[in-house]
């Protein structure tokens, strides 16, 4: 059972101060929510300590997907397989950030590993910043929390900056227009990387250059000059960038490996991003104790939960009962992909029935916990909880 504290004052008077309307719900269930889930010291350190050794498995079977020449089976776009090989081979292109999706962590139940959004994971604002305002707005111990996320990323900024001192320290970042959601966890990112030393700008993707030969651009709209960024964040998936734009994908794979750029995150964090992943760690790992069975086909006599290989927010997920039969489906947009088929696990719930699902980022470490309720299927309706260590 998961135990809450409810804290008087709302965190909705911070969302609006910085202007995150997005986050205050107008015309659905508020997102940030006024609850904190309680853990103990000890459940903090096993997620901290699930996070590490998962991104240590996730290393070796990343090495494995490309030594087996595993890419159309985690459904990889072709044209960006020889983009994935350098980036992986080249120690200074550097996994800037991703998150972990857990279960259990409640009642003496083991954490399982649900997924890793290793490429495009959001919930950076309200894990670094509103859940510590919150406790911070409650005269709470703002440090009782899991929660160095924000400085975590500075280091890795700094990190990022001394493995390619060969370039300047300009880094241009994107997100898709009309996500207001995006934009807020990209402008943390941006707050980060200045701190350690970046000169930083933002521009929507549809407004960045790209120059096969020179590099990556920004129009600056003042003059209209044309300046040159040595880094780019992108919150853009690359299975998109690989399946709709192939002019970009073939332009940023002689960018990379001409050294005219680095990508962040790079294009080898899809690897873990594909579902298939999870097929790949239990063939490595069978029945280790943070993984659930999972594969290419229905599991015989186990409720399970299939996921299309690179599916977002929930969408195309299905439970299966033990023969197969399908009892609770989100709909969505990726239903013409293949599927991996999960065990089921049950999540942890609160005495209104609501579930949780543990969100841990990892930036070259654990660094920061959070999470996300709703109902069986946590989908993109699903709110943010905060949590306290008491």
């Amino acid at each position: 059972m998961v135990n809450l504290k409810s804290l008087s004052n709302p965190p909705q008077a911070a969302l609006q101060k910085a202007g995150w309307d997005w986050a205050l719900g107008t015309d659905t269930a508020p997102y940030v929510v006024n609850d904190m889930v309680v853990v103990t010291e000890q459940q903090a350190e096993s997620y901290y300590e699930a996070a590490g050794t998962l991104y240590d498995m996730l290393v070796e079977a990343g090495q494995y997907a490309i030594d087996q020449n595993l890419f159309r089976e985690m459904g990889i776009p072709e044209n960006l397989i020889e983009l994935i090989r350098h980036s992986w081979n080249d120690d200074r292109q550097i996994h800037l950030y991703g998150r972990f999706d857990l279960a259990g962590g409640f009642d003496e139940e083991p954490v399982k590993l649900i997924e890793f959004n290793a490429d495009t994971a959001t919930c950076i604002p309200e894990t670094a910043v509103v859940q510590w305002a919150h406790l911070r707005m409650n005269g709470m111990d703002e440090s009782k929390q899991f929660n160095t996320l924000y400085e975590t990323l500075v280091g890795q900024f700094g990190y990022l900056k001394e493995e390619n001192s060969d370039l300047t320290p300009s880094m241009l970042f994107s997100a898709m227009r009309d996500y207001p959601e995006d934009d807020t966890n990209v402008a943390v990112l941006m707050e980060a990387a200045k701190e350690a030393g970046f000169d930083v700008e933002f521009a929507y993707i549809d407004d960045v250059e790209f120059s096969n030969g020179e590099g990556i651009f920004y129009q600056e709209p003042e003059h209209g000059h044309f300046v040159r960024f040595d880094f780019w964040f992108k919150l853009a998936p690359w299975e998109h960038i690989g399946a709709d734009e192939p002019e970009l994908a073939a332009m940023l794979t002689e960018i990379v490996k001409n050294r005219k750029a680095v990508i962040l995150n790079p294009a080898y964090t899809l690897l873990f991003q594909s579902k298939y992943i999870l097929k790949i760690l239990w063939d490595l790992y069978p029945y280790h104790p943070l993984l659930l069975q999972t594969d290419n086909v229905a599991l015989p006599h186990k409720k399970s939960v299939s996921k299309v290989l690179l599916g977002r927010e929930g969408a195309n997920v299905t439970i299966h009962d033990e023969s197969g039969e399908a009892l609770e489906t989100v709909s969505g947009e990726y239903d013409d992909q293949p599927r991996i088929y999960q065990e089921y696990v049950t999540l942890a719930t609160d005495v209104e029935n609501h579930t949780y699902q543990a969100g841990v980022f990892y930036a070259g470490e654990a660094c920061g916990l959070g999470f996300r309720r709703g109902g069986k299927i946590l989908d993109n309706t699903a709110q943010f909880v905060g949590h306290v260590v008491d």
